[in-house]
C-alpha cells in the first residue's frame, strides 16, 4: 500500500463541475492506497479576497489579513470532502491548523517550523482520504498564518515529508515542465525529470509552476516530487535527486520573469558602511533585492545598481531618495521596463562557455543587457522587457531545446 500526497490548484477546483472531477480522480487513486489530498482556493477566490480587504482598508493588518484568506481554502476541503463522500467514499476535511502544521509569525510569508500531522495520519489508519487546506498554518502563538503565494505547494511537499510519503503529485492546469514557456516557444519540450537544483533555479527564476520554497523542501527531506495536470492523463515530470547523466546537457530550460524592476542609486560616496545603510533601508521594509551590480569607483564615487519585484519599487524607490540625500548621493533613477531571461542547467558545472554563448546570441538579437548574475546552474541577464520574448526564443533555439536529451528517452516517470 502506498502513501500518496496530491495538491490540486486553484484552477483545478475552479467551480463544482471541477471540484467533482478531482473527486472523481481521488477516487481512482484512492484504491489500495492512503491518500492525503491538498487543495487551493477555488479559482480568483484569494484575488478576490485581496480586493475586498483594500475596498475596507487602504493598508489591512496583516493578522487579519491572513484570518480573511485563510477562509479560501476552507471552502474547498469542504466540498471536496462532500464530493467524495457522494462517490461513496471516506473522507475527512481539516483545516492547516487541525493538520497540526505550526509556523513562524511571520503572517503571510510564514515558514513552516514542524508538522505532528498525527490528526492526517489518524484519519488514514481509519482508512478515509484525509483532505487538507494548503496555503495555512498556526503559530505557536496559535494564530491563524499563511504560507505565501503558491503555498498549497510547500503545504503537500511538506506533508509529504512528514507523513514519509512514496510521492507528491502536484495537479494543475500544465502537464509538466518545460524547457521554456510553450506560450512564447512552441517547440518548448516537456520533461520526463528534472533534478532538484535545476527545478529550484527555474522556480526563482520565473517558472511559475511550483513555488520554490516547496521544492527547497522537497530537495532537504528527499521527497519525490511528479507534477501532473488535472485534466490530461499524460505522463508529467519528476522532480528528483540529480543523475549523473543529467550533466551530459548543459542548458535544460529558459526562464523569464517580467515582475522586475531596476534601481540604481547614483554617484554613491565609495567608503564603508554606504552600502549597508542603502540595503539596510530597503531590508526595514521587507523589500527582497535580487541581482545588485556596484560599478567601479571613480573620484571616490560609485554608482549602485539593484533588481527588486516590480509591486515595491514604488516603496523601494521612496525609501532611496531620502538615503540618497542622507549619504550624499546626486540621486536615484529606476525603471519598470525590464525583465530578467535565465538559462539553467547542471551541466553548467562541467562545461565551459556557456555564459559566452549566451552573451553572443543575444548580442546576435542586438538586445542589450544590462546586468547579469550568475550561479553554479544559471545565468541571468537583465534586459529591456520589450526583447523578452525574443530572447527567449533566440536562447531556446541556441542551445538546441527542442531536441531531447539522452538521459530522457524512456525516462517517463
Amino acid at each position: 500500500m502506498a502513501l500518496i500526497v496530491q495538491k490540486y490548484g486553484g484552477s483545478s477546483v475552479a467551480d463544482g463541475q471541477k471540484i467533482g472531477n478531482v473527486a472523481r480522480r481521488v477516487a481512482l487513486s484512492a484504491g489500495d492506497n492512503q491518500l492525503v489530498v491538498v487543495v487551493s482556493a477555488m479559482g480568483k477566490t484569494t484575488d478576490g479576497l485581496l480586493a475586498l480587504a483594500h475596498q475596507v482598508s487602504p493598508s489591512p493588518d496583516p493578522r487579519e489579513m491572513d484570518m480573511l484568506l485563510a477562509t479560501g481554502e476552507q471552502v474547498t476541503i469542504a466540498l471536496l470532502t462532500m464530493a467524495l463522500h457522494a462517490l461513496g467514499l471516506r473522507a475527512r476535511s481539516l483545516t492547516g491548523f487541525q493538520a497540526a502544521i505550526r509556523t513562524d509569525e511571520a503572517h503571510g510569508k510564514a515558514r513552516i517550523k514542524r508538522i505532528d500531522a498525527e490528526r492526517v495520519r489518524a484519519a488514514l489508519h481509519a482508512g478515509e482520504v484525509a483532505v487538507v487546506a494548503g496555503f495555512q498554518g498556526l503559530s505557536e502563538a496559535d494564530e491563524i498564518t499563511t504560507l505565501g503565494r503558491g503555498g498549497s505547494d510547500l503545504t503537500a511537499v511538506a506533508l509529504a515529508a512528514a507523513l514519509k510519503a512514496d510521492v507528491c503529485e502536484i495537479y494543475t492546469d500544465v502537464d509538466g515542465v518545460y524547457t521554456a514557456d510553450p506560450n512564447i516557444v512552441p517547440e518548448a519540450r516537456k520533461l520526463s525529470r528534472i533534478a532538484y537544483d535545476e527545478m529550484l533555479e527555474m522556480a526563482s527564476l520565473g517558472a511559475r509552476v511550483l513555488q520554490s520554497r516547496s521544492v527547497e523542501f522537497a530537495k532537504k527531506y528527499a521527497v519525490p516530487v511528479h507534477v501532473r495536470s488535472t485534466f490530461k492523463p499524460d505522463p508529467g515530470t519528476l522532480v528528483t535527486r540529480e543523475e549523473t547523466a543529467m550533466e551530459d546537457v548543459v542548458v535544460t530550460g529558459v526562464t523569464h520573469d517580467r515582475s522586475q524592476a531596476k534601481i540604481s542609486i547614483l554617484r554613491v560616496p565609495d567608503r564603508p558602511g554606504i552600502a549597508a545603510q542603502v540595503f539596510g533601508s530597503i531590508a526595514e521594509r521587507t523589500i527582497v533585492v535580487d541581482m545588485i551590480v556596484q560599478n567601479i569607483s571613480r573620484d571616490g564615487y560609485t554608482d549602485i545598481s539593484f533588481t527588486l519585484p516590480r509591486r515595491d519599487h514604488a516603496r523601494a524607490a521612496a525609501a532611496l531618495e531620502e538615503i540618497a540625500k542622507t549619504v550624499g548621493a546626486e540621486g536615484i533613477v529606476h525603471d519598470e521596463r525590464v525583465a530578467k531571461v535565465s538559462i539553467v542547467g547542471v551541466g553548467m558545472r562541467s562545461h565551459s562557455g556557456v555564459a559566452a554563448k549566451m552573451f553572443a546570441t543575444l548580442a546576435r538579437e542586438s538586445i542589450n543587457i544590462q546586468m547579469i548574475s550568475t550561479s553554479e546552474i544559471a545565468v541571468s541577464c537583465v534586459i529591456e522587457d520589450k526583447y523578452t520574448e525574443l530572447a527567449v526564443r533566440a536562447l531556446h533555439d541556441a542551445f538546441e531545446l527542442a531536441r531531447e536529451r539522452p538521459a530522457e528517452r524512456g525516462a517517463h516517470p
